[in-house]
């Protein structure tokens, strides 16, 4: 599966828009990590913890929108979007989406 940000892909031929396609997931961070990311923002440094999590929930919404892509016919995803939201203390919604399309290599 080919994925891009970009609404055309370099070397292919959109052959078929098959349609929109999206994957969420929801994280709540948890006690610890929200203690230990206060004392790496008050000492300085990155907060490792919350960084592992985000990666994580990005991968986990990227493999949804993926497979619904799949079940569609679809060979490659285009123009995705990835937006990060807070939906309350503690937790945190990752969506991505894009527009599922069939490509063929250009000769």
């Amino acid at each position: 599966m080919i994925v891009s940000t970009t609404n055309s892909l370099e070397g292919y031929t959109v052959t078929a828009y098959l349609g929109i396609v999206s994957g969420e997931t929801i994280i709540g961070a948890n006690v610890f990590k929200d203690f230990f990311a206060t004392i790496t923002d008050i000492v300085g440094g990155r907060a490792g913890a919350y960084e592992r999590v985000l990666r994580e929930a990005k991968a986990t919404a990227m493999a949804e929108m993926e497979m619904q892509a799949r079940a569609f016919g679809a060979n490659a995803i285009i123009g995705i979007d990835l937006d990060y939201e807070t939906i309350r203390e503690g937790m945190l919604m990752v969506t991505a989406a894009g527009t599922a399309v069939k490509v063929e290599k250009k000769s």
